[in-house]
């Protein structure tokens, strides 16, 4: 199984496939994986499914995931922020659930560099980039949603981060089908100056471990300025030997923050503290290969009492950047992703540098 994803002494190629096989075991005859069997699916984890069953090598229920993204994406780009059995919950569109699609078909292609799955998920994609940039105010940053009674009027630095990263895969993918995007360059280089430098123009929400990490993973942040991020909070969001806070003032850990993180550490070269974190997490590992979604060690119970198939798929992907097993093992490490056009708009701050 030399071509799947493992960490030795920590997390096996066998344990790889079978975490993988639970997740495609959730998976709805539409091709949708939910949360858990039976429970609601959303755009962006049912995504980061997918990505987990392409680098596990079950590329058929992976090409399935996706079949159902390109099926179900509304006229004007988007998806319903959560259905359940084929029947929307929440109609309203989040602008980085949308986003993601681009990062998950990329990475699809990097795996199997298949042109002919790039060519028919490319109007997808675009059609996806194009409805989230609609949402881009003029400093850079975009807001989180828009439904029936218009676009929100906050962003949200995790969503932004995460978008940002998915541009710059839709950037690429673009080069790929050979239909470049200079107004994507342009908003992706904007995007990136308002979250290393404008903190100011999101909403905060800093007790939350992902608003810690997410700029460095989403490659905003990279050298010293990544580094300093991560050492600045790490006593506030890590447990030695069970992984990381979901939030600061909580004792609870989850797995597929914990995995994040590991990508972020990863991405930054700090790989003995993501081989640290990655090792810390199997204590939430089920016998059947799926992952509880978190422990409150306080007094040592799984809570919520639900095993999430994007548990399971932060899992694996980790594991994939930390061993890199696969051709898409790198995309959080992004050094080959296109960075748009940093530093060519009117933001104040750039102007008066000049």
């Amino acid at each position: 199984m030399s071509d799947i994803p493992c960490i030795p002494g920590v997390f096996t190629s066998e344990q790889c496939l079978q975490t993988a096989e639970s997740i495609a075991a959730t998976q709805e005859s539409t091709g949708a994986i939910p949360w858990s069997a039976g429970g609601h699916t959303d755009p962006w984890d049912h995504i980061e499914n997918a990505m987990a069953l392409t680098a596990a090598g079950l590329l058929k229920p992976a090409r399935a995931a996706f079949e159902w993204s390109r099926r179900t994406q509304r006229p004007d780009g988007t998806w319903p922020i959560q259905l359940r059995d084929g029947l929307v919950e929440d109609p309203n569109s989040d602008s980085n659930f949308c986003a993601y699609i681009a990062t998950g078909v990329w990475h699809h292609v990097l795996v199997t560099d298949d042109r002919r799955f790039a060519e028919a998920m490319w109007p997808v994609v675009a059609k996806a980039i194009d409805f989230v940039l609609d949402l881009q105010f003029g400093t850079g940053e975009i807001a989180w949603a828009r439904g029936p009674s218009g676009v929100a009027n906050e962003a949200l630095l995790t969503g932004c981060a995460s978008i940002h990263h998915s541009i710059r895969c839709a950037l690429a993918l673009a080069d790929y089908v050979g239909a470049p995007q200079p107004e994507w360059e342009v908003a992706v280089g904007r995007l990136g100056h308002t979250i290393a430098d404008h903190r100011e123009a999101f909403v905060a929400k800093d007790r939350w471990s992902m608003e810690w990490y997410y700029p460095v993973l989403g490659g905003a942040l990279r050298g010293s300025s990544a580094r300093a991020r991560i050492d600045e909070r790490w006593d506030d969001f890590v447990v030695p030997g069970l992984g990381i806070r979901c939030v600061d003032d909580r004792p609870w850990v989850t797995g597929a923050e914990t995995c994040e993180f590991v990508m972020a550490l990863e991405a930054i070269g700090d790989l003995a503290r993501a081989h640290e974190q990655f090792a810390a997490m199997h204590h939430l590992r089920e016998d059947d290969g799926s992952y509880w979604t978190g422990l409150v060690y306080a007094d040592g119970k799984r809570w919520p009492v639900e095993r999430t198939t994007w548990t399971g798929a932060a899992v694996i992907l980790a594991a994939d950047a930390l061993s890199w097993t696969t051709p898409g093992s790198g995309i959080f490490r992004g050094v080959d992703l296109p960075r748009g056009l940093e530093g060519q708009y009117d933001c104040e701050c750039v102007t008066s540098q000049r």
